[in-house]
This record gives structure tokens, sequence and C-alpha cells, in this order.
């Protein structure tokens, strides 16, 4: 299954990218990096400068319908940038109307605020995010990793890179499903 990895062209956390793609590999999904500009994204490790790596498809290019499932690191800085941009705010509100999974960690749910699609459910996130995602509707729960929905267009959210385990063993659950 291709998997897209929406980040935005600076800030994502780069071991909230490099764990869930390296689990996404192994699994044997195609990994793609879509962000909202061509040429590299800079990763970030807190507030350091990481590695940089390559785009491979431009979001106002692609389609949610070419992927079968999407993933959101987080990083302060990734989501903030991506909910800016209308663009990608609406490729990620397509998977969910498209009824594809999504799994989202640390402040990634931000950009799943902007495109509307947390009211009703539970998830959980960073702990600064509580009162925006209840803002937006949304049951906030403070667990390593959780999963909001059954059959197509379930939601796997996780807390921060210490759930990283949790997170990738949950999402890929949950894409297989939908891969089969």
């Amino acid at each position: 299954m291709r998997i897209a990895f929406l980040t935005a062209p600076e800030g994502v956390e780069q071991v909230e990218l490099t764990e869930p793609w390296k689990a996404a590999s192994d699994a044997g999904h195609e990994p793609v990096l879509v962000s909202t500009e061509s040429g590299e994204i800079q990763a970030f490790d807190h507030l350091d400068k990481a590695d940089t790596f390559p785009v491979d498809e431009v979001v106002g290019e692609t389609s949610a319908d070419s992927f079968g499932a999407l993933v959101l690191p987080g990083g302060v800085a990734n989501p903030d940038f991506l909910r800016m941009d209308p663009e990608a705010v609406a490729f990620v509100r397509d998977f969910f109307t498209g009824g594809r999974p999504v799994a989202a960690i640390c402040h990634a749910p931000w950009t799943l605020v902007e495109a509307d699609v947390v009211r009703g459910r539970t998830l959980t996130s960073w702990p600064s995010l509580r009162t925006d995602l209840r803002n937006a509707g949304a049951t906030w729960v403070d667990e390593q990793v959780k999963v909001c929905g059954d059959g197509p267009n379930q939601l796997v959210t996780s807390r921060k890179p210490d759930d990283l385990k949790a997170f990738c063993e949950t999402f890929l659950e949950v894409f297989a499903k939908e891969a089969a």
C-alpha cells in the first residue's frame, strides 16, 4: 500500500517521521513523502536542525485517492505550517471523506483540527493540544496510543516520541486491515 507521509518543508520532528517510515517500509508498504513544496524538507530534533529528506510528491499536485493511508508526523512547527496551507488541509480532509485510515502523533492533530475531522472522535496527542481538541469537539485521552473508529476511516493517535513503538505497531495493524 502507498502511504502518504505529509510534512511541511520545515519543522517535522525527525524521529516521528523516520521511525514510522521505517516501520511502514519494513512491513512492505510504500511510504511517500508529500509536502507543500518540492525539493527537500528540513527535519528537527526538538529545536535543533537534523537531517533533510527529499520530497516525493507535492500536496497540490497529488491526490489522497492515490494513497491507501496517511501518516502525520509531529513536531511543533510542522502541523502549525500545515494547518495554514489550504491544500494540505484539504488533502488531510480527503482521507477522511474517502474512508482511508489516518495516523497522527504528538502535535500532528492540530492539522486534524483545522481539517474539521475530530468532532465526535476520541484521540490522544501531546498534552498541550488537549484544550484545542476538546474545543474542536473531540474527546481527549491520555493514552500511549488510541484507535478511534471501526472499519475504514480509522484514526490512530499517539502522544510523543516515547510512544513510537506502540504507535507504529498499531497503525500498521489498522493499515493492514484496510489493505486486506
